[in-house]
């Protein structure tokens, strides 16, 4: 669970991924926090306007209208590629949707269909119009694209999110179609590749950029995990570990300031229908715990329950990463096998 950011850090975060960005009016105190809060916040939700028009749209999305009053979002990105920030607190952005896509965009794990509108999104995502007539004819200019992207970007960092907290206003609600033109897949592929990057990376900048270190780890033997406490996974059979990370073996698999994307699939045994195990990126300095990353959920499906778990961060000098896991069912379960492959991109 997270509380909103401050106004404040919301807009450093825009302006520090490279945004150009329009404050409007009172957008600070504009809200609608008075229909009921507004947090915990877990995900950005992306729409289209169906206008045409930046001061239209602009104006449209800071006002609303008589059945809708606004504002109807924080930001309105135009095909300029500018984000104009008209609200702050609760916007009438998302209306009600689907739990079980909460709970999904929550565990940061692949959406289900949305079959229901049970659930107040106003309260728990950011909503970012983005001026586009819907019509799937409309063009997305590229510098729009670039700003969809950064603005998701830069709120998932805030929080320390990755990409699968990015959702479109059609995986919410059923019956919506927005954002059309583009797909939440692509689009959330952009943003996962710019969390690997500091904030207000550029694209054209790549050429010069060192080519990434490959390691694959993996499990030698199952093992046991028992109920209620996180455990590590040791990873103790190496394939390839071009950055010596591993090279003391154990649990640690990246050290030192770097940045990585990967995934880690992990094949488990013995978990009832629906129970659950937790996954969860760790921070440790020497064998310190210093931070924990958002969690993923693995669901049993009876029999063997396959996962495949996104690894994609940024560490800090003097820290290492481990993946650790959480068994949240009544009985053991095994970990048959673990297996880690990610690009590491090391910093000076």
């Amino acid at each position: 669970m997270a509380p909103p950011a401050s106004a404040s850090a919301f807009l450093r975060a825009l302006r520090a991924e490279g945004l150009t960005v329009v404050e409007v009016g009172d957008w600070r105190d504009h809200n609608r926090n008075h229909k009921g809060p507004w947090g915990p916040v877990h995900g950005v939700m992306v729409h289209h306007t169906v206008t045409k028009g930046s001061a239209r749209t602009v104006e449209i999305c800071r006002h609303g209208y008589a059945s809708l009053p606004g504002p109807l979002c924080h930001g309105v990105i135009t095909k300029d590629g500018r984000v104009h920030l008209v609200g702050y607190g609760r916007a009438n952005h998302a209306g009600n949707g689907d739990d079980d896509v909460l709970r999904a965009v929550i565990a940061e794990r692949r959406l289900p269909p949305d079959n229901e509108a049970n659930t107040d999104g106003n309260r728990h995502f950011y909503g970012f119009e983005c001026e586009n007539l819907g019509d799937g004819e409309d063009p997305w200019p590229a510098a729009q694209l670039d700003a969809i992207e950064r603005a998701a970007a830069a709120v998932c960092r805030l929080h320390g999110w990755n990409e699968r907290s990015v959702i479109g206003h059609l995986e919410w609600q059923p019956g919506k179609v927005d954002p059309r033109g583009f797909t939440m897949s692509s689009m959330r592929a952009r943003v996962a590749e710019r969390l690997t990057h500091p904030a207000g990376w550029n694209r054209d900048d790549q050429e010069d950029e060192p080519m990434p270190q490959y390691v694959n780890l993996g499990t030698a033997q199952p093992r046991t995990l028992d109920p209620g406490a996180w455990d590590s996974i040791e990873f103790t059979r190496e394939w390839t570990d071009e950055t010596g990370d591993h090279a003391t073996g154990g649990s640690v698999w990246a050290r030192g300031a770097c940045r990585f994307t990967g995934t880690v699939s992990l094949r488990i045994d013995g978990l009832p229908v629906g129970a659950v195990v937790q996954a969860r990126m760790s921070e440790y300095e020497g064998s310190q715990h210093r931070a924990d990353h958002p969690v993923h959920e693995i669901t049993g499906t009876g029999g063997d329950t396959f996962a495949v778990v996104p690894v994609t961060k940024r560490l800090a000098a003097g820290r290492g990463m481990r993946i650790r896991l959480l068994n949240l069912a009544d009985v053991p379960v095994t970990i048959d096998s673990a297996v880690l492959t990610v690009l590491v991109w090391k910093e000076n």
